[in-house]
């Protein structure tokens, strides 16, 4: 009835149906101390035609292949016994798994069985050997100090304080580009002075200085006396202006014409042959430049608007006040986001200054093992005999039975089983019960075995296995196994390292088992799994 019954948790974990006989496993001793050597040997016996590959690995699992033995052939009846051995090690106790490997004959793949092995320590003779106590961590000396700290603070406070300065000269050259002038004559006077105040010539930029010059005097007889003047040559330009002056009844001096020309052949000279002028002959094509005009403004014929043009420029005006209201929103709107992802981003860099970086992934950024620590908790009853525990969310039934063979049901009364999460999440727990139709005798290690070849067949690698007693605060008394293992996503190509704790409890017919796994090194998903232990409650099962 034992022997069923251990076939039973077997299958009931893993769904893994019989072995295949082509290929035989043994080891030398299921038992070693740290650094001794398991002879792991796989046996297949095949046709002289046939072709086997066995694997060249560097680890079975946690185990390291310290050495890889010639493969021994022996001829039987026809047939080839290949007999091919590796020398296993490994440098910390506890218990691992030797897991199942691909063996190839003919291209077909056939597994190995995989085994459980322990590692004991070496004890120390203490008599021969004398003990010290352990030493206190001495901090060590850091030469550099937190001073890089405060002078990355340092330099964040200036990119603050320059940004912040470039954006509002920015938005304020932007404001004088953009502001609507009443008239052609306000806005050149104005960019004149603007351009006095630059001082461009003053600093040596004489070309840039004649180049705005005459761009300003271009722009007032394009808009104010409406010829192509930003297009045309100086010629061009003086021939129109000559044109359009008797055209509009312009009484223009023969002088103010003369003067214009010469400035403007002059700003030729200097953009295009480098022709530098002195500081006097600088500060006279400037003021010739504004009294010509002046002199044209003044020359123009002042038109009485009739209604019609009266209600046309009114129109115009309230549409260009509209248009200018609606880049001021945009301006702001604009303004406003920039602002919000700036100090967003000065926050989040200063938090990580000051703090650190799992500060701000854990309070800023978000963590979900956090979220569920810190949330509300359910605490609740599952399965017979039940399990009183206390967990993040509820947990949900889930259903095995279909993945047991008939022979294996049979001997089953009732089984239960609830989790939160899936086998490739971050965070998993699980409480499963069963409940058999005859009593019998249950060993614990045996039926854990079966559990953590269970985690294996389910795609835990390179797992690593300790045991020891556990108790709940009943006192009720049962086994528990930790450790690590690697849980590979194939789907998505990532693999994480997890720490897993499993616990058994066995009662007369029964049989409770909880299992809680997350990521190693998550110090909230530790803390979850010490609340879920430490609340741990057990039901006797009912008949």
């Amino acid at each position: 009835m034992k022997k069923q019954l251990y076939l039973l948790l077997l299958l009931l974990s893993t769904a893994v149906f019989a072995q295949q006989k082509q290929v035989v496993t043994s080891i030398d001793t299921t038992k070693n101390k740290i650094g001794a050597e398991f002879k792991l040997s796989i046996k297949t016996t095949v046709d002289t035609s046939s072709k086997v590959i066995f694997p060249k690995l560097k680890n079975f699992g946690a185990l390291e292949v310290i050495q890889s033995y010639p493969i021994d052939t022996v001829k039987m009846d026809g047939r080839y016994e290949l007999i091919k051995k590796y020398g296993l090690t490994q440098f910390d106790s506890g218990r691992y798994v030797v897991p199942s490997i691909k063996i190839f004959i003919n291209s077909k793949p056939f597994l190995t069985d995989s085994i459980l092995v322990e590692v004991a320590n070496v004890q120390v003779d203490t008599l021969k050997q004398k003990m010290f106590d352990i030493k206190d961590i001495a901090p060590a000396d850091n030469p550099i100090g937190d001073w890089w700290k405060y002078l990355l603070i340092i330099a964040l406070i200036v990119g603050i304080g320059a940004f912040i300065y470039w954006f509002i000269k920015k938005r304020q050259e932007k404001k004088l580009q953009e502001e609507i002038y009443k008239t052609p004559i306000e806005k050149a006077t104005t960019l004149l002075d603007t351009l006095e105040k630059k001082e461009l010539w003053q600093k040596g930029e004489v070309k840039a200085y004649y180049s705005e010059l005459t761009d300003i005097a271009r722009n007032y007889i394009e808009e104010a006396i409406e010829i192509p003047a930003m297009e045309s040559t100086t010629s061009e330009l003086i021939q129109g202006l000559r044109a359009a002056s008797v055209k509009k009844k312009m009484t223009l001096s023969q002088e103010i014409i003369e003067n214009l020309e010469r400035v403007l052949k002059q700003a030729d000279l200097v953009k295009f042959a480098k022709s530098k002028p002195l500081d006097f002959e600088i500060t006279e094509d400037r003021n010739k430049i504004q009294k010509a005009i002046l002199t044209l403004d003044n020359s123009i014929p002042v038109e009485i608007p009739v209604e019609e043009d009266m209600l046309l420029n009114e129109a115009q005006r309230q549409k260009q006040i509209q248009i200018q209201l609606r880049k001021q929103r945009n301006k702001r709107i604009v303004t406003a986001v920039a602002s919000v992802v700036f100090l967003l981003a000065a926050t989040t860099t200063f938090f990580i200054v000051t703090k650190g970086f799992d500060y701000v992934k854990d309070n800023i950024i978000g963590h979900p093992t956090k979220e569920l620590l810190e949330g509300e908790w359910v605490k609740s009853e599952y399965g017979n005999p039940g399990i009183v525990i206390e967990t993040p969310k509820v947990l949900k039934r889930v259903d095995l039975t279909k993945t047991l063979p008939k022979n294996g049901m049979a001997l089953i009364k009732e089984m239960q089983s609830f989790a939160y999460g899936s086998v490739l999440d971050r965070f998993y727990v699980m409480v499963s019960t069963l409940k058999f139709k005859a009593e019998t005798q249950i060993d614990l290690a045996k039926s854990m075995d079966g559990a953590l070849q269970s985690l294996e067949a389910q795609g835990a690698q390179n797992m690593i296995v300790k045991q020891e007693d556990f108790e709940t605060n009943e006192g009720v008394k049962g086994l528990k196994a930790y450790g690590t293992f690697s849980q590979i996503d194939s789907d998505n190509k990532t693999t994480a390292k997890m720490y897993y704790e499993a616990i058994l409890f066995s009662q007369e017919g029964g049989l409770q088992q909880i299992l809680i796994f997350h990521e190693e090194g998550d110090k909230y998903g530790n803390e979850i799994s010490e609340r879920v232990l430490n609340a741990v409650e057990l039901k006797q099962a009912s008949k």
